[in-house]
């Protein structure tokens, strides 16, 4: 991925190329943009299932970077499809456009900060690191454990957090290791386990009550979840994100928690699909589909266990089975890493280890790396190199 950035940079150099930032707005797809920008749709219909299914991944709102020539013709993209790989669009050595799917080459950080509170947990968090999704993690994983409105001025926020820096700008959701808010000279402690990504207290209770149920009977399971790994034989990077649980036409699927539908419709390589938004910021999405439970329609509430669709191979599928996508504010997750997360309490040698993570980012809450918001450098979203 250096290589093929140091290259755009090379081309606009000696080019004098246009790099530009764009917003990948709602309804668009892969083929829009082609059709937009004259590419050949034969370029997706010759993927492979996987890398359809991944071009389905694209998300309303993702920012992405496209390299033009002077006359504002396109000659290279990069558009993020998770927090680990992106579709790169470019021309090859005869100078038409082809497709790969590559990592995402970013930075990532660690800080320690400490906020004495002035007005709320929220906007001070947001006013001192200019971070919107750093505040939302936060009060998502102090949501059941403090009241906020219990919190006065002068109250202290402390967290340990990575951040990823892509191109300049904050990007992805941060990761929390480790929280406390002091109340009234009481602290209340948050600590993200390294095994499980679950928040526990320091005590190495769970924090997290919230239950996911595997949505349907399966015979197997036919695709596991990938993020990124390098196929020695193909000579590049493959991902999955999400499960395949093989199941004949026809099964019935159901919601794997309560929360309201957002898509329900043909989405890319997935076909008929369902996606519902749940708490703590998760949305599940139901690809491949036969047909609909017709009863339900976009903006429905739905039961955990409620029938939502029937198995099929709509899309680009070989064979009947259920594609299940879990996503955290934005970010693909293992389904098989939280389904039937119920409370508990850590034991043993999972809690011995958990509690050596605890004392030492303890430490760097009681001792923050910096007082000061992480200095970003700004992206313009068109200039000329």
């Amino acid at each position: 991925m250096k290589i093929i950035l140091s290259l755009i940079l090379s081309f606009t150099l000696h080019f004098a190329s246009n790099l530009q930032e764009e917003i990948w707005w709602k309804g668009e797809t892969l083929l829009t943009f082609f059709e937009k920008h004259q590419i050949s749709k034969d370029i997706y219909f010759n993927l492979s299932k996987t890398d359809k299914e991944l071009c389905s991944e694209i998300y309303a709102g993702v920012l992405y970077q496209m390299m033009v020539d002077e006359n504002g013709a396109l000659e290279q993209v990069l558009i993020p499809i998770s927090e680990e790989m992106q579709i790169h669009i470019f021309k090859d050595e005869n100078n038409k456009f082809t497709l790969d799917i590559i990592p995402i080459e970013f930075q990532e950080v660690t800080q320690s900060i400490t906020i004495p509170i002035k007005n709320s947990p929220y906007q001070d968090i947001v006013e001192t690191t200019e971070n919107k999704a750093l505040a939302n993690e936060f009060i998502i994983a102090f949501k059941k454990s403090v009241n906020f409105k219990r919190l006065r001025k002068n109250d202290l926020v402390s967290i340990v957090f990575k951040q990823k820096i892509r191109m300049g700008r904050y990007f992805g959701t941060p990761e929390i290791l480790g929280a406390s808010v002091q109340i009234r000279k009481k602290v209340y402690y948050i600590f993200q386990n390294p095994t499980d990504k679950r928040y526990y207290n320091d005590k190495a209770k769970s924090l997290t009550s919230f239950l996911l149920r595997v949505p349907l009977r399966y015979t197997r399971i036919s695709s596991k979840f990938t993020l990124k790994r390098y196929h020695p034989i193909l000579r590049r990077y493959r991902a999955h994100l999400g499960v395949d649980f093989a199941a004949p036409t026809g099964r019935r699927v159901n919601a794997t928690a309560d929360g309201k539908i957002i898509h329900k419709g043909r989405k890319g390589g997935y076909g008929k699909t369902v996606m519902i938004r749940h708490k703590n910021g998760l949305k599940s999405l139901y690809g491949h589909l036969n047909s609909y439970n017709n009863k339900l329609r976009v903006g429905s509430y739905v039961k955990q266990g409620q029938f939502i669709g029937r198995v099929g191979s709509t899309g680009r599928s070989t064979g009947p089975h259920l594609h299940f996508g879990l996503y955290k504010n934005g970010r693909a997750i293992n389904p098989q890493r939280i389904i039937s997360v119920t409370k508990t309490k850590l034991t043993g040698k999972k809690r011995k280890d958990f509690l050596k993570v605890v004392s030492k980012i303890k430490n760097d809450l009681k001792q923050p790396t910096s007082q000061k918001p992480l200095k970003i450098e700004k992206f313009e979203l068109s200039y000329k190199i």
